[in-house]
């Protein structure tokens, strides 16, 4: 089995927190939470919330029976988005039992961050595993074995059952499940959708959307819906793990495009697969859209195991120039260009003579795993 990010409980779980891994389904939570258990020296137990007994224990509040649960142990892991008011028990352990650690895994960023919500305020970390980023597949693959399947990664994805699978029959059919049996069953079970194929509607939009200006407006008419619906659906997929939205970057002038959003998938596979497009590479007509989404995909992921807290945006301006992904840090920009071919690349001249030279690099398929690497 392919091994994730983060490699060892030390560092992760500060005194007196809960380490709280979720994502979306598939995405390995089972086995980076066993990769972190075999790292460690303390005595453990992994229960699940869909036992009866277990979820009676955490979510009631008792401290004597809580007390009686983590006795003997150092660590307590527990499959939590089963167990309402999962918040609670943990907060009286980490509180008044200091000597026990915890960790809790779920699949939904909105019901288990509901869940675990006020109580837990200030009081745990959280760990995403995404599906699998370049950094890490850089741990088992050489730089020219992952350039090989470059075309496989951009037309299915990099989900740890793709990754391992060898034939793209398989791929497909794994993929066909991802975005049936569990993607939308994920997003539709979050709330009561009224209108299912309306937020499935909005996904294929989004789909064929990747790398341009995506405003409420334009979507709500071409759905036929209001636009305070169209506007909830994005939130609601972005607590999915599906998608993530990328913001314009203004100094607020008018010559700025500020009001609109990009939005991109977490993995191409699940993107090809909502618009059933898995064809080969070279009868693509998307390639530019693949790589756009591929790369911003990698940066956000990068962004989010190496926290240097980056905030990512994008930047055009009604002159038509612009920059796909920018990193700013306390006032100080990084630019990339993202071109499938080897290009040269030119910062834009009204963004120069606005914020000045900054640098900026053009990132295309022979250079990209050096700008990807996690360190």
């Amino acid at each position: 089995m392919l091994s994730r990010y983060y490699h060892s409980i030390d560092g992760l779980m500060p005194q007196n927190k809960v380490l709280i891994i979720y994502g979306s389904r598939r995405a390995e939570k089972t086995t980076l939470l066993n990769q972190l258990l075999k790292s460690t020296r303390l005595k453990y137990k992994i229960d699940s919330g869909e036992n009866i007994k277990i979820h009676e224990i955490l979510s009631s509040g008792n401290f004597d029976l809580l007390g009686e649960y983590v006795e003997g142990y150092n660590l307590v892991a527990d499959e939590a988005q089963e167990i309402e008011k999962i918040g609670k028990g943990p907060k009286i352990l980490i509180n008044h039992f200091p000597n026990t650690k915890l960790i809790a895994t779920g699949s939904s960023s909105f019901d288990l961050s509901q869940r675990v919500g006020e109580p837990l305020t200030g009081k745990k970390r959280i760990v995403t595993p995404y599906p699998f980023s370049r950094g890490e597949l850089l741990n088992h693959f050489t730089a020219f074995e992952l350039k090989n399947r470059l075309s496989d990664y951009l037309i299915f994805g990099s989900y740890p059952e793709v990754i391992i699978s060898e034939s793209k029959q398989e791929k497909t059919e794994i993929l066909d499940e991802l975005v049936g049996s569990y993607l939308l069953k994920d997003i539709l079970s979050l709330e009561n959708i009224r209108n299912p194929k309306t937020l499935f509607n909005l996904l294929k939009l989004l789909s064929f959307q990747v790398g341009n200006l995506v405003s409420v407006n334009e979507l709500s008419k071409q759905l036929h819906v209001d636009g305070k619906t169209v506007n909830r659906y994005p939130d609601l997929l972005e607590k999915t793990f599906t998608i993530f939205k990328i913001r314009a970057f203004s100094g607020n002038l008018r010559k700025e495009i500020s009001k609109k959003n990009k939005y991109y998938f977490f993995d191409n596979g699940i993107r090809n697969g909502i618009i059933m497009q898995l064809a080969p590479f070279n009868l693509r007509n998307d390639i530019d859209q693949l790589w756009e989404n591929f790369m911003v995909s990698e940066f956000y992921k990068k962004n989010s195991y190496l926290k240097p807290f980056y905030q990512l945006y994008f930047w055009r301006n009604y002159n038509e120039q612009k920059i796909d992904l920018l990193f700013e840090k306390n006032g100080e920009f990084t630019a990339f260009e993202f071109k499938w071919e080897k290009e040269k690349a030119k910062l834009p001249p009204d963004f120069v003579k606005k914020y000045g030279a900054i640098k900026y690099t053009a990132i295309n398929r022979f250079n990209y795993l050096d700008y990807l690497q996690l360190t």
